[in-house]
């Protein structure tokens, strides 16, 4: 197919920077009308300026905030066609991070998304057409040392994203679920020693994410991966659990430590 995205109502959370800029700045370079938010009121207002974008600041996560950023967008756009799911937060250390840093990675990396879609779902069935991007992570697919509740809630984002699509993809509602390891952005800046030397060495730009959206959108493809070769480990993980688990050991044997309970502003 070929994408044709003039005029199209566009949602982006978590877009006052980072990946979520980056999405919203090539949606608006190929003629989409575009609505970003984030809880960063100053930075999105700079940045929707920059882009020609409409911004709606607050918390793209929590049941009111999701319901007030939907109304806000329908009413600004007239409607919503392409909803991307990006606002994130990395929260690392290990079991016994405390229970607040578990709820909020809950909140915003998985119930942001199944919020906006009970939201959004029944316009998309009514009318028979409607994009759901869910910005997931690498650690969706293959986990991630040092971060407990960054893995499991992006495992958790990963599996709602295929559930979508299995429900509704006959029915005309698109889902992909874009999966980078390492990306330049203050996430991973912000992601210590342990993040650094995992994630840095091959972390791509976000545009180069956006890019990667934009060609999955046009072939229709689910899973983006911005990392080619993650879809190799992906399977390696499938084909032998034993011995990937061995290797992801290793793996974080040879990182520098994890703090027990460190957040990761994201």
């Amino acid at each position: 197919m070929t994408l044709d995205l003039t005029g199209a109502r566009v949602v982006v959370t978590g877009a006052a920077r980072g990946i979520g800029a980056a999405y919203a700045r090539a949606f608006v370079d190929a003629g989409a009308r575009v609505v970003v938010n984030d809880l960063d009121a100053d930075a999105l207002s700079a940045t929707a300026e920059s882009l020609g974008a409409h911004a709606v600041a607050g918390d793209a996560s929590s049941e009111d905030g999701v319901e007030a950023l939907v109304a806000a967008a329908r009413e600004h756009l007239g409607g919503i066609d392409v909803y991307c799911a990006n606002a994130g937060v990395a929260r690392g250390g290990t079991e016994a991070v405390a229970e607040k840093a578990w709820e909020v990675s809950w909140n915003v990396n998985v119930m942001g998304h199944v919020r906006a879609a009970r939201l959004l779902v029944p316009e998309w069935l009514e009318r028979g057409s409607g994009t759901f991007v869910a910005t997931v992570s690498a650690a969706g697919l293959l986990s991630i040392p040092g971060a407990a509740p960054y893995a499991v809630t992006k495992h958790a984002a990963l599996a709602f994203a295929e559930w979508m699509s299995m429900t509704y993809g006959d029915k005309g509602i698109r889902v992909h679920a874009v999966c980078p390891q390492g990306v330049h952005t203050d996430m991973l800046r912000s992601s210590g020693a342990a993040g650094r030397a995992l994630m840095e060495p091959t972390a791509v730009s976000p545009e180069k994410v956006a890019q990667d959206l934009f060609a999955a959108l046009e072939d229709g493809r689910f899973l983006v991966l911005p990392h080619p070769e993650v879809a190799q480990m992906y399977a390696h993980r499938a084909a032998d659990p034993d011995r990937w688990l061995a290797g992801m050991r290793r793996m974080a044997g040879a990182l520098p430590p994890v703090t027990m309970g460190a957040d990761w502003p994201g």
